[in-house]
């Protein structure tokens, strides 16, 4: 039940470049945190390093908090090593108050590393998405198991499936990635549900029709 993204090419220089959709290119004054090329490839390189194993359809609220529950597992440091499995849930939230307070987005809980926020900032100069929104992650201890990911993901699936639950996404990652795969799921959520939310926005007079 893996998720197959279709990447459009922008052609833009250095060469064409791979970005998930609903993402662009910066504008040529935007200050980049690297090289754009050195950037966009370790970008790059930590999005195709994850996967959505069991992917999740429903949009979100515009105006209430929605949970996105999660099970994620990360792969052992060397072959044959444990595989650990998390079980968390992210909360997105939108301010029914906009001020220059809370125009940016906020990130809570995401990364274990300090260098994994810059991802963040990368994804966050490419899409307008994320605007006002309030986005916490929280997750229980890790639990270690001998079996490798796609045993672990195998039985995830089948104990999903008997109990009926279509809410709880299945993602998976190499170590010290975990951030990364959390990112991916939470910014394709938003993207999928961006337009039915701003057409929700224009309804209730909080945006130009």
């Amino acid at each position: 039940m893996a998720v197959k993204l279709n990447y459009r090419v922008l052609l833009s220089a250095p060469g064409p470049r791979l970005l998930p959709p609903g993402l662009v290119a910066p504008q040529r004054s935007q200050t980049m945190l690297f090289p754009p090329f050195d950037d966009e490839a370790r970008f790059m390189r930590a999005w195709h390093a994850v996967e959505i194993a069991r992917p999740v359809h429903q949009g979100l609220f515009t105006f209430d908090v929605s949970d996105l529950p999660y099970i994620l597992v990360c792969g052992g440091r060397k072959p044959g090593a444990t595989v650990s499995v998390t079980k968390g849930e992210v909360k997105i939230s939108r301010p029914l108050i906009i001020t220059p307070d809370n125009l940016r987005p906020d990130f809570e809980d995401f990364f274990e590393e300090h260098d994994e926020e810059d991802l963040v900032q990368f994804l966050l100069a490419r899409t307008a998405a994320f605007s006002n929104l309030k986005i916490r992650n929280t997750s229980t201890e890790k639990k270690l198991v001998s079996d490798s990911i796609e045993e672990v993901v195998e039985k995830l699936n089948k104990q999903l499936d008997n109990a009926d639950e279509d809410r709880v996404a299945i993602l998976t990652a190499p170590p010290k990635l975990g951030g990364v795969a959390l990112l991916r799921y939470t910014t394709e959520r938003v993207l999928a549900s961006a337009p039915d939310n701003v057409q929700e926005l224009r309804e209730r007079g909080f945006l130009p029709s």
